[in-house]
């Protein structure tokens, strides 16, 4: 009997060794087969990644993406973001721009000797918690009863920033893009001419392409100066534009 068990325990060990051995077979074939199926372009994203200095400067500094250099860059050179003001971050996911504003505007109160600022950042996409900031996740901005609910939650109900860093999911085609984009961008234009005090900021991204006069032309009614900018931190490779529109005009509800 004990002989006979000892077999047996041979005979279950070896088995054991065996489906182990089946088992990281099999998910090292898996593994092989994942990285064969990775293309090339992913390829060419992860070693852009890797090398990309915002991406690393990014990590340094705690921002959740390397966007947030673009507005430190335009802000920079414009001063569109001073302690005190109250900042709508449209399209906020993941929130690197809040970030930025929420700084800028002094909204957690950290320079007591400087006026305390407001930021609300709202996405159709999940926005993780960041202190300073209100955030609306799974919100579109476009719809009237957020744009109500974005109102209600500003103090005094009025903003001196609007921010804009939406962009719709690309489809390939990149003339349909951008005008999928510029209609994003008018669609703003609505809740601008009610939150923004006269003199305020509105900064938008922008695909170039052939519908880019129609919001630059809508935003010239409103503001009394309007621009293109292109960070530094936005690649050169991209058709990636933001529009700049500042000093706010005080009737723009007489505008078409």
């Amino acid at each position: 009997m004990v002989r006979d068990c000892g077999l047996m325990a041979a005979v279950l060990s070896s088995v054991l060794q065996g489906a182990k051995s089946l088992v990281q077979h099999r998910r090292l074939h898996v593994t092989s087969v994942l990285e064969k199926a990775k293309t090339g372009a992913e390829h060419r994203w992860l070693a852009r990644q890797n090398s990309d200095p915002y991406v690393k400067a990014a990590h340094r500094n705690n921002y959740r993406c390397r966007s947030a250099f673009k507005l430190l860059e335009i802000d920079e050179k414009y001063k569109i973001l001073l302690p005190g003001h109250h900042v709508i971050d449209c399209g906020a996911a993941p929130g690197a721009w809040s970030q930025v504003a929420v700084e800028k505007v002094n909204s957690l109160g950290e320079d007591l000797k400087a006026s305390f600022g407001f930021v609300i950042g709202l996405d159709l996409l999940h926005i993780s918690p960041l202190e300073g900031a209100v955030l609306l996740s799974h919100s579109d901005v476009t719809d009237p009863v957020t744009q109500n609910k974005v109102i209600g939650l500003l103090p005094s109900g009025k903003a001196d920033v609007i921010l804009s860093d939406m962009a719709p999911n690309a489809s390939g085609i990149r003339e349909m893009d951008h005008q999928r984009l510029v209609s994003m961008c008018i669609s703003l234009l609505d809740l601008s001419d009610r939150v923004l005090r006269p003199g305020g900021s509105f900064l938008c991204k922008l695909w170039d392409g052939s519908e880019s006069n129609v919001i630059r032309d809508k935003l010239r009614q409103r503001f009394q100066d309007v621009r293109n900018v292109k960070p530094k931190a936005s690649r050169t490779d991209s058709a990636e534009t933001f529009l700049l529109a500042r000093l706010h005009k005080k009737n723009p509800s007489s505008v078409p």
